[in-house]
């Protein structure tokens, strides 16, 4: 059970974390390339094909993360209502028992 409470919470922390560390990244990608444009306007063409490339190896790495959701998601079990009511009661009672 432990093993699925963990599975579950990686899912739904792993996914947020790429896609704010992606989108800070291309934040960055961008800032860098316009400035460079900014400073040195002949050599847009070269910046801007760099962060092309940039970009898409960041993007990819966010799709990367999405499919290891899709994937890991099909792992967590379905559970009916009546099963997440045991298991909450079930839960109380032992935090309950431990106090």
């Amino acid at each position: 059970m432990f093993y699925l409470g963990m599975l579950a919470l990686g899912l739904a922390i792993g996914l947020p974390i790429a896609v704010i560390g992606a989108g800070i990244g291309q934040g960055l990608a961008a800032n860098g390339a316009l400035s460079g444009i900014a400073r040195q306007p002949e050599a847009s063409g070269k910046i801007q094909t760099a962060m092309i490339i940039a970009l898409a190896i960041i993007e990819s790495l966010v799709i990367y993360a999405l499919l290891m959701f899709f994937l890991l998601s099909g792992k967590l079990p379905t559970l009916t209502a009546e099963q997440v009511n045991t298991l909450t009661t079930q839960s109380a009672a032992t935090a309950s028992a431990t106090r």
